[in-house]
């Protein structure tokens, strides 16, 4: 069975709704999928697809935090990450170690209010071992849970939050929201990751009666999906989960909306936000509701587009923002729909409030044209296909489906309920949950403007974490655990064998060339009926004027906004129509046109494209628009630690005369003043077919894409382009720290690191099959391993090679809590001084069995085949090079890891970056041992809290 088996025709039906609900046409779609229960209530689903030799497995638990109290908030995703840590009979490292050594995608997860998933995708060779992996985490885990790993999992948690919530401009917002829009006592009224005092306060037993309530197999879904042998894989889930105990039975939890019985206006002055934005929030219905389907569909209708009514008012007639977001958040036992504007600088509120209300006064007016409807149900079908695009993709929605309704085919259903919307049902749902109903609105504005908020707002209550140093206990979470053993009726410390080895394909590519100079690299792919494609310009930024700069970043954002014969909204309604998209971007190194269509409307895609290509519009007004847009993400990019970093860095790996080191969108003072003749003239000189390469991926032939190209072909004249280099510095001769200071700054963003190799270069690979252990392979990485496994300083931390033709860097990045900046650093320092001695046989063996296996996994998506058809036709490479890389890695040798450390990872000789509060860590950083720190900004004002 392969994917074939999903091939149906959506759009005789997407195309045939109509506006009246007698006429509704129905849509006969289907996942095949085979469903057992075992006697202890667990759901095991089984979905064959044997196009690629991979397995998806997916555990779902029906536990998220709406299954939590009061007080004790932040466990359902405290689990998510206790669950990977280790189990009686995978031991210290559990899934994550076992993933790295079979080959596998990693072991991923995510907690939403509802419900905890734990997936990733193996070699198929693997199916026994995850089986038994997963039952592991269900039958024989929580003994492992001992104080010391409970208290170094608190601090990898109360990072995460740092990093995604309050160290981030308008982190702060959607706990505003929850708890506004939620009464005390709802599941909602508190956010998914809880609050750091919550966490803190978590005891063990609390921990382990959370655990034995919820994670019982009653309560879990679990998805096999891919290469399998459903008879095989039945006799091995019945051997590994059938004496796991059922547990207690559990309630069905009661849908109960948001309450307002009042709008309120709430503000919040942010630390890090460089913008005002307004949120309006109204309750709506929980997912699966009738209603919920037209909001999606409304919610889209008023702020995707040039057309739609909340982009005419705000962004076209007053011009107080680049753009508008609104959205139907849809979950178990309530839903909420959010309107999102971020205005421009210095814009007042209440003015955003005004334009909204006319806004939607105009809708009110006027509803939705059919013709729109159809446009946004188009839309359905591609979005469907590329999500059923990966088995993991396919396994989730199985899941999903069966832990909310207990119907995986529930799609069927949705799908259908969707493409019967109405235009009268989207007004009705307008009228019913937003016309003259009471809201939620908060304003969150940067700190010393709260003029900027709406009339009458009142301050929002947020509780903001003080850098206090040593405040966190001590632990040691490398303590063994002593418990009695679970029992089970056979041996289940010995790991199950692998099964048949797969057998890995590489995909065909073919290659073409036009005569206008235009390279072409194809792979014929029958799987699904979408065609992925990209053409790639070379050049980027990399041709553009040092006092110009952000023209590349303009020039490909105008050649999305219409055509000569098509204004703006006429060329997003005609890709709307055919189901497709297509977007324009730059890089430093070229500009992109990617595009997604549904292989039947492929001709009809690229036709607009060509347009597109060969006829832009040069639209004075949306010139004029994605100007002050690119102004507005360099604004926000001043306050947010993630871009400073990232920013500071490229300026002291390249230096600030090396056009690498400059923001791809420019500067302030560059974009204001580039004119919309320097983007015609960086088209006219630099957008040629001679510097083109076109990737495409799909189920079409060879053929059919080189005769679709013909009027490019004709029409599309080369010219010389000569693409400068920009050489890449040495590495320094000695080490040195930079600082960058953002008082209040709850995290340190850390970038360490130095120039180093080309993609090409003869060490790149090696170099990259080095680095796997120190930073690239995740948890099977010693700086996750000591930094986030040992000691709790950060969320993430990874290293790597980043070069491309040119010189790249290698680069050492993560952010840490503030109060152990220095120590992190130093901890860091010692991983790299120690690399090379350090490394042994079992290093090597660990980095061959995973970067050789996972090649089983190398091609299984359209986006994996894109990516390897631009590695062939960027750096010349043979189209087997995976199996040139395979020998690399078979032949490695811990002598050669350890020449590439000692060449490529010296400490010593590396940059030092720190973006964080300096006035608790700039001195301290002295004590790394280079030296004294260079601060590259004044020190800025502490801001009181």
């Amino acid at each position: 069975m392969t994917k074939n088996i999903l091939l149906v025709c959506l759009s005789v039906f997407i195309l045939s709704c109509t506006s009246t609900s007698k006429d509704k046409k129905e849509v006969a779609l289907k996942i095949d999928y085979e469903k057992i229960t075992l006697d202890n209530g667990l759901d095991v689903i089984f979905h064959v697809d044997k196009s690629d030799p991979v397995v998806a497995v997916e555990l779902m638990v029906h536990v998220g935090s709406a299954r939590e109290i009061e007080g004790r908030t932040g466990f359902a995703h405290l689990f998510e990450h206790l669950l990977f840590l280790e189990s009686e009979n995978l031991g210290k490292g559990g899934l994550d170690k076992m993933s790295a050594r079979i080959g596998g995608s990693g072991a991923n997860g995510s907690t939403s209010r509802d419900r905890t998933n734990y997936l990733q995708t193996v070699p198929s060779d693997a199916l026994e071992k995850m089986i038994w992996a997963e039952a592991d985490k269900l039958g024989w885990f929580i003994n492992t849970v001992t104080d010391p790993v409970l208290a170094k999992e608190k601090q990898v948690v109360k990072n995460e939050k740092r990093q995604s919530v309050d160290n981030r401009p308008y982190g702060h917002r959607q706990y505003v929201i929850g708890k506004n829009l939620y009464p005390k006592d709802h599941p909602y009224n508190w956010q998914v990751i809880g609050s750091l005092e919550d966490l803190q306060n978590a005891t063990l037993d609390d921990v382990k009666n959370f655990f034995k309530k919820w994670y019982v197999p009653n309560n879990a879904t679990l998805v096999l999906s891919g290469d399998i042998n459903v008879a095989k894989a039945k006799e091995w889930v019945h051997k590994y989960f059938d004496e796991i105990p059922r547990g207690g039975e559990i309630t069905p939890v009661q849908k109960r909306p948001g309450i307002v019985n009042e709008t309120k206006h709430l503000f919040y002055e942010d630390n890090f936000a460089r913008l005002p934005e307004l949120t309006l929030t109204w309750p709506t219905v929980e997912q699966y509701h009738k209603d919920s389907y037209a909001l999606d569909i409304l919610t889209e209708y008023l702020t995707v587009g040039k057309k739609a009514p909340l982009n005419k008012v705000l962004v076209d007639d007053l011009k107080l923002t680049s753009g508008t977001t609104m959205f139907n958040f849809t979950s178990e036992i309530a839903g909420q729909v959010q309107l999102v504007v971020r205005a421009f600088n210095n814009t007042k509120l209440d003015e955003v409030k005004t334009g909204i209300d006319k806004a939607f006064t105009d809708f009110e007016q006027n509803g939705i044209p059919q013709k729109d409807l159809d446009r946004i149900k188009a839309g359905l079908e591609t979005d469907f296909y590329s999500s059923l695009s990966s088995v993991l993709g396919k396994g989730s929605r199985l899941a999903s489906y069966n832990t909310y309704t207990g119907d995986p085919g529930y799609v069927t259903k949705e799908l259908n309920e969707t493409l019967a919307v109405t235009t009268e049902d989207v007004m009705n749902v307008f009228n019913k949950y937003i016309k003259g109903k009471n809201f939620i609105a908060t304003s969150f504005v940067p700190r010393g403007d709260q003029a900027l908020a709406l009339t009458n707002s009142e301050e929002a209550k947020i509780a903001e974490e003080k850098i206090v140093m040593g405040a966190e206990e001590s632990f040691d979470a490398s303590i063994a655990a002593e418990y009695e053993k679970t029992p089970s009726s056979f041996d289940r410390s010995v790991e199950p064998e692998y099964g048949k080895s797969p057998e890995i394909k590489t995909p065909n590519v073919w290659q073409d060339k036009l005569d206008n100079g235009i390279k072409i690299f194809g792979i014929q792919n029958s799987e699904i009926p979408l065609v992925e494609f990209n053409f790639v310009i070379e050049g980027g930024q990399l041709l553009e004027d040092m006092n110009k700069l952000g023209v590349a970043n303009l020039t490909a954002g105008l050649l999305e906004k219409g055509t000569k014969n098509k204004t703006v909204s006429e060329l997003e309604d005609a890709l709307a129509q055919l189901g497709a998209s297509v977007f324009v971007f730059a890089t430093k190194n070229n500009i992109r046109i990617s595009g997604t269509t549904l292989t039947r409307n492929y001709d009809a895609t690229l036709a607009l494209v060509k347009e597109m290509l060969l006829e832009p519009r040069w639209d004075e007004t949306e010139f004029d628009l994605l100007k002050k847009r690119a102004i507005t993400n360099l604004r926000q990019q001043e306050a947010s630690p993630r871009s400073i970093a990232a920013n500071q860095y490229n300026t002291l790996l390249y230096g600030k005369d090396n056009i690498r080191s400059k923001n791809i969108l420019g500067t302030i003072t560059s974009v204001e003043a580039i004119t919309i003749d320097d983007i015609k003239n960086y088209y006219n000189n630099y957008i040629s077919p001679s510097v083109t390469t076109m990737h495409v991926v799909g189920d079409i032939d060879q053929s059919s894409i080189v005769s679709s190209l013909k009027e490019i072909n004709d029409r599309w004249k080369a010219k010389e382009v000569t693409i400068p280099s920009f050489p890449t510095p040495e590495p320094p001769k000695k080490s040195t720290v930079y600082f960058y200071d953002v008082p209040n700054a709850k995290q340190s963003q850390l970038r360490f690191g130095t120039p180093a190799l080309a993609f090409n270069d003869k060490d790149y690979y090696p170099a990259t099959v080095m680095n796997y252990i120190l930073g690239g392979g995740g948890f099977a990485s010693q700086l996750t391993q000591q930094l986030r496994e040992g000691k709790g300083y950060t969320y993430g931390v990874r290293s790597r090679f980043s070069g491309n033709k040119e010189k790249g860097a290698f680069t050492i990045s993560s952010g840490v809590r503030s109060n152990v900046t220095l120590e992190a650093s130093q901890l860091v320092k010692q991983i790299l001084e120690n690399y090379a001695k350090n490394y042994n046989e079992k290093d090597l063996a660990t980095t061959k069995g995973f970067l050789i296996k996972s090649n089983a996994r190398a091609f299984e998506t359209m986006n994996a085949k894109l990516r390897m058809l631009e590695n062939i036709s960027t750096y010349n490479l043979s189209p087997d090079y995976v199996k040139g890389r395979e020998k690399i890695v078979s032949e490695m040798t811990i002598p050669r890891i350890q020449e590439l450390a000692n060449q490529y990872v010296d400490p010593n000789k590396m940059i030092w970056l720190v973006v964080g509060d300096a006035e608790t860590q700039l001195k301290r950083m002295k004590d790394l041992g280079f030296g004294e720190p260079v601060l590259l900004n004044k020190l800025q004002e502490k801001v009181k809290q």
